[in-house]
């Protein structure tokens, strides 16, 4: 069986990466944290020109009609370059709007018209509208009116610039459904100070805010995995960075007359790195295969993907900075910024340890219903 990319997703993870070497170099993500964080207004406006924010969106809605193999390659390409853009959440949000249009599966029972629908979803695809996909569950209750949230999300990547921000709420009967929150200039949060300024960061504050549902558990479910998937990429991206850097950086560092790459424990310690990367790579692949085809097993693969990611990237940035030494920990040294992305990454859309615990419903599930577990 053939793991590898087909030939067409080469191409385009070689174009990914043309584009972001030159318009999302190290300079250039630095000139964003130095403004104190935030986004490339143009870096996103090349994207959108080139179509990345529609890649997994139908053409019948004015997308590329690709799938999530294709977005998993973009979304990797921006953490091997640490693009300041909003393209993961634009993605998510995308996916969950069109799963309600007569060209998809329809999972969505809410109340947004199909007017509504289609003219969200050509905002986004354009790149005019601005989306982002919270995780934290808030509280969620139904009057004569609608349905009302109340609570504090967790940090969202691009929520104090977003037109549209996706949350996922339960009710009182303990079911959680996707809720879709519009925002304006007034309604907007104010960006907060953050560690990781390769990006804005901000929490929602709900208290009575009115909000459209989208869905119930089966698009909370499709939600939470692609989510899972998207995170999984971007921790490859930036962690197969991280490999190079430090590769780069043993073969030139000299001590004791010699390059720091011909000791054996910095060997090892890179060989070590390897192993998790290829790992992180082949879960990563196989969830964003199983999202594009929708194969039952999409669910676990994601759990199993972001869990792995999320604690491999981790081991994978601390010998990145063992083998740089003192020198990684420096402003001037670009592997703190990867550092920095790495640790909200890992918690985004689940933690290892959230999605193990999924991993391990899914599994008593099946067991439960006399089903095997492989």
């Amino acid at each position: 069986m053939d793991f590898e990319l087909s030939d067409d997703q080469i191409v385009l993870r070689e174009a990914a990466n043309q584009i972001l070497s030159e318009q999302s170099s190290s300079a250039r993500v630095r000139a964003v944290v130095d403004s104190g964080g935030g986004w490339d207004r143009e870096l996103w406006a090349s994207l959108m020109e080139q179509g990345w924010s529609g890649i997994a969106t139908s053409e019948l809605l004015g997308g590329v009609g690709l799938g999530w193999v294709e977005a998993a390659v973009l979304v990797e390409a921006l953490g091997v370059y640490l693009a300041p853009v909003p393209l993961l959440g634009q993605l998510l949000v995308l996916d969950v709007l069109s799963c309600g249009s007569p060209t998809e599966t329809s999972l969505v029972v809410g109340g947004i018209s199909e007017t509504h629908r289609s003219d969200l979803i050509g905002g986004l695809v354009s790149g005019d509208m601005i989306a982002a996909a919270g995780f934290g569950c808030l509280a969620a209750k139904q009057d004569s009116s609608g349905w009302i949230l109340s609570g504090q999300t967790e940090p969202i990547p691009f929520a104090s610039s977003a037109d549209v921000v996706v949350v996922r709420a339960a009710a009182g009967d303990g079911q959680e459904r996707l809720f879709l929150i519009e925002q304006d200039t007034q309604s907007r949060p104010a960006a907060e100070s953050a560690m990781d300024q390769t990006r804005e960061l901000a929490r929602l504050s709900l208290d009575g805010t009115r909000a459209t549902e989208l869905g119930g558990p089966e698009l909370v479910n499709r939600y939470i995995a692609r989510g899972a998937i998207a995170y999984s990429a971007e921790l490859l991206g930036a962690a197969s960075r991280c490999l190079d850097l430090t590769v780069e950086h043993a073969k030139e560092r000299v001590q004791f007359g010699r390059p720091i790459g011909s000791f054996q424990a910095v060997k090892h310690r890179c060989a070590d790195m390897l192993v998790d990367l290829e790992g992180m790579r082949s879960s990563t692949w196989w969830a964003a295969w199983c999202a594009e085809v929708a194969d039952p097993e999409t669910a676990l693969a994601a759990s199993v993907a972001k869990s792995w990611c999320s604690d491999a990237a981790d081991r994978v940035l601390k010998s990145a900075l063992q083998v740089h030494g003192g020198m990684g920990f420096t402003w001037e040294c670009d592997l703190h910024l990867y550092l920095k992305r790495v640790q909200l990454d890992r918690v985004s859309f689940g933690s290892a340890a959230w999605h193990r615990d999924r991993l391990a419903e899914i599994l008593r599930a099946r067991v439960q219903s006399g089903a095997g577990v492989l």
